[in-house]
């Protein structure tokens, strides 16, 4: 009892510092008490904690009660609430995906390919059209052989990784370079059950979604919104460490740190000594080990500075967001990531600079899977951009790899695609797929080299879009029939058939 005792005078001058910060706060911004755990990131009040004040009594006590259930953990069991984890790329400025990265076709799937001048406008010259120069199917989605992005993804993936990769393209229009996309699903996926060990969502950017695309309003939820992550010191912030005013600490005190956070709704001495005790017990009976702040370093993982060599992470401002945001989400620290890479704005640029960056976002790409198979974890990647572009056929030049290719040349929605990749650590590329090749492509453009709009009810609906992705997030985990109880009422309905799930059950 004498520790129970003391845990409570730790929790009570807890309590007491974050209500002077609080009140420090008000003071030194004019605004009113912060309410949402947005509203306590945005003062700097707290960094990192997945859910610190919550907005009732009833449902605190409901979570910290269901936080109690050890069940069967053992020490060294998975962190988070077990889920695939999820990671989301975010191109914003309209990149290209479709033609000459990932392979779109007709209503046959990818290999019904169109006429040449059709992938002329998606940036490919006949003499390179897939139909004279074939595909690569490395990543059991077929990508054309001279593609940046796929090359991109080879440079950081083994042969026995993209042996258990695999996806699906799906064509999609979105509105051109701009924000106001629904695109990001991160809301949905946290909704289907994706959760981590201290935050349920990150962000490489302070947004509502945590990139630059919005998420559909119906299902944002301010208690799963997103953790700034871009950098080293943001992960191991997450720790519950001295980013937050707190000493550094193991799982058990950060737990307990959380519901110090939560104690001022709470005035019987034995519930707050049952919920610090729960949290302790469930820490220790899952984990078995302490969490110190540097098992969040990206920069003092082996795996991730093997994969980013020479210094990459902490030279390039994209691979160390990237790495900062893998560390946390494949590890079970968060559920959902999103990484945003802005000046994707492709038109009027020369071609090797476009496709430079289709390289580097492939490098992150292929980098997310390595480090999950590194790991023995599953992972799925959603890939995407607000709107995409046209190609000059009057404008060839070389990409910069020494194949000859169109300049794209204005920004065009109607040739827009987004795209998931898979990797399980128990199946092979082709296990991955419920239909063969024709679940890799989900849609289909038509013979002029543009969205076929009636090809699906997600084509011309970047929120149906977007509830795909969870749909099929769920079908990974055998879980599709949950679609309606995570989403509510979504627009592709309650039971949406078997022909918009692209992927088998992997776990």
């Amino acid at each position: 009892m004498a520790k129970y005792r003391e845990q409570y005078r730790r929790a009570q001058e807890a309590h007491q510092q974050m209500e002077q910060r609080i009140e420090e706060s008000c003071r030194r911004t004019g605004h009113g008490r912060p309410v949402t755990r947005r509203e306590f990131l945005g003062r700097g009040l707290i960094a990192g904690t997945s859910t610190v004040l919550l907005p009732s009594l009833g449902m605190m006590v409901n979570r910290a009660h269901a936080a109690c259930e050890i069940g069967d953990a053992v020490a060294g069991g998975p962190l988070g609430a077990g889920k695939i984890p999820f990671l989301a790329i975010d191109q914003g400025g309209g990149a290209n995906i479709a033609g000459s990265n990932i392979m779109v076709g007709g209503a046959g799937g990818q290999t019904d390919f169109l006429p040449d001048d059709a992938y002329e406008t998606l940036g490919l010259p006949s003499a390179i059209s897939p139909s004279n120069v074939g595909v690569n199917t490395d990543f059991g989605l077929a990508m054309h052989p001279n593609s940046a992005l796929l090359r991109g993804m080879q440079d950081k993936t083994s042969a026995a990784t993209r042996a258990n990769v695999n996806g699906t393209i799906i064509p999609a229009r979105s509105e051109n370079d701009t924000g106001n996309n629904p695109h990001n699903p991160m809301y949905g996926i946290a909704r289907a059950g994706a959760n981590g060990e201290f935050v349920v969502s990150t962000g490489t950017r302070n947004s509502e979604s945590g990139g630059r695309s919005r998420a559909p309003d119906y299902m944002i939820s301010a208690e799963l919104g997103p953790t700034r992550v871009s950098n080293r010191n943001e992960a191991v912030g997450l720790s519950g460490g001295e980013a937050d005013g707190f000493p550094s600490a193991t799982v058990a005190t950060a737990t307990q740190i959380l519901a110090q956070l939560k104690l001022g709704a709470i005035d019987e001495a034995t519930a707050t000594e049952e919920l610090i005790q729960c949290g302790y017990d469930k820490s220790l009976a899952t984990f078995g080990s302490p969490i110190l702040p540097s098992d969040l370093d990206p920069e003092a993982d082996a795996i991730l500075t093997n994969i980013f060599p020479n210094g990459e992470i902490s030279n390039d401002g994209d691979f160390r967001k990237a790495a900062a945001t893998m560390k946390v989400i494949v590890n079970g620290f968060g559920g959902v990531g999103t990484m945003e890479y802005g000046g994707r704005d492709y038109h009027q640029n020369p071609r090797p600079e476009t496709d430079g960056k289709d390289f580097k976002i492939g490098q992150i790409l292929g980098a997310s899977l390595e480090y999950a198979a590194q790991l023995n974890k599953p992972l799925m990647v959603y890939l995407f951009s607000d709107g995409a572009v046209v190609a000059d056929r009057n404008n060839p030049e070389d990409d910069g790899n020494g194949t000859t290719k169109f300049r794209w040349r204005s920004d065009n929605s109607q040739r827009a695609s987004s795209a998931i990749f898979v990797y399980s650590p128990n199946n092979t590329a082709a296990a991955i797929m419920r239909n063969g090749a024709a679940s890799q492509q989900l849609g289909a453009f038509k013979t002029d080299g543009t969205i076929d709009t009636n090809s699906s009810p997600y084509a011309n609906s970047v929120v149906t879009l977007a509830e795909l992705v969870v749909l099929n997030y769920l079908a990974l985990h055998g879980e599709a029939g949950n679609f309606a109880g995570a989403l509510g009422n979504p627009t592709l309905g309650a039971n949406p058939g078997m022909e918009h799930i692209a992927f088998n059950s992997i776990v």
